[in-house]
Order: C-alpha cells, then structure tokens, then sequence
C-alpha cells in the first residue's frame, strides 16, 4: 500500500470548484496518510458544485497569502467552471502557482484547473490534457494537448473530468512518493538528480 505520511499536500480551490474533484484526492491522499490542507482565496469556508447545485461548504484551512511553497510536497487545483476562474483572476494564486512549480515539486490539474497553469506560464512547452471543450485554450499556450486520462510531464500532472480521479489521485500519489522530503531538493546526489530527471526541461 502507498505510504505518503510524510508529506503535505496543498489543494488550491475557491469557490465553485466540481465537489468530486477536491473530495476524491483529498480522500485517496489522506488514505495513503499525507496531510492535506484546503488552501483558498479567503478564510472561512467555501462550497462546491455538483449535478447543477451548490453542495455543503467545507472549511478553509489556511489563506493562499499565508502559504509557502516550502512547506508542501504537492500542489493539487481541482476543476470545476467558477473555481479556476477565480483562481487564475488572483494574482496570489497565480504567483503561488508559479514560484511552487519552480521547486520542482507535483502540480496537478483536472478538468478546467489546467487554466490556472495556463494563467501562470507553465503550459508551453509541455505535454497536457484538460476538459474537452478547453483543448485549444492549452494549446494556443503552447501546449501539447492529449486526450489521455492522466498526463505527467516534468512535474505537470493533468487529467480531464472525474472519470478520470482514480488515475489522477493515484499518479499524485506515485509522483509525491518519488520526491525527496521536504528541504532535502537541493541535496539530491547525482544518482537522485538522474533518477528525476523527468522533472528538469
């Protein structure tokens, strides 16, 4: 069985975000003994939507102004129409997003969360998938886009809808067990830094 109980994990969501598509990580990580917080725009609590409706609000553990990016492993944005909209219209988040991709940790995306990589400049160059109707959006920002459940390249890890959270949650999974601990990025040997070489450019 996967074992993360080292690691914290961050999901980035406002509100609006698809309810399935925060809960299943947040289950499956927690399953597999990570620390998870919901990281947002403002404190409080915010409220998914589902089947056309607003669900119950879950609670906010912390505000994006108060993380850093070195106290996460992962770095998780689930989709949902209104959730990466809000996102990729904060500056915070988006330089949030930016700076934790740049310690070389997971970033992962479903569905329309992908637009808030696409906001951050991280979709050139790289290979990704997103929710059908968003494919050119990705690609006019350079992107490779696939039609694939679950895509990783160097560090990007992107899925399509929710029939997709199964492969999703567990590449997270599998990317997270890979990396050092936290703090340790920059002791890798030349052994480590080779056998991660799918996350450097």
């Amino acid at each position: 069985m996967s074992d993360i109980s080292d690691k914290r994990i961050m999901i980035l969501a406002a509100d609006g975000f698809e309810q399935s598509e925060l809960m299943v990580p947040k289950q499956k990580l927690e399953e597999a003994g990570a620390d998870v917080d919901i990281v947002s725009l403002k404190v409080g609590q915010i409220r998914g939507w589902q089947h056309g409706d607003w669900c119950d609000p879950i609670d906010v553990d912390r505000t994006i102004d108060a993380a850093r990016p070195d106290e996460y492993d992962a770095l998780v944005i689930p989709g949902g129409q209104i959730n990466p909209d809000l996102l990729r219209a904060d500056e915070d988040a988006v330089a949030f997003v930016r700076d934790f991709y740049d310690t070389k940790k997971p970033v992962a995306a479903i569905c329309h969360g992908p637009w808030v990589l696409v906001e951050a400049g991280l979709a050139k160059g790289h290979k990704m998938t997103s929710y059908h109707s968003m494919a050119t959006d990705v690609k006019n920002a350079g992107a490779n886009w696939v039609d694939k459940e679950v895509v990783v390249d160097r560090g990007l890890i992107t899925s399509r809808n929710p029939d997709d959270l199964d492969a999703f949650s567990a590449k997270i999974i599998e990317e997270v067990q890979e990396r050092p601990p936290r703090g340790a990025q920059g002791r890798l040997t030349v052994k480590g830094a080779a056998q991660r070489s799918n996350f450097v450019a």
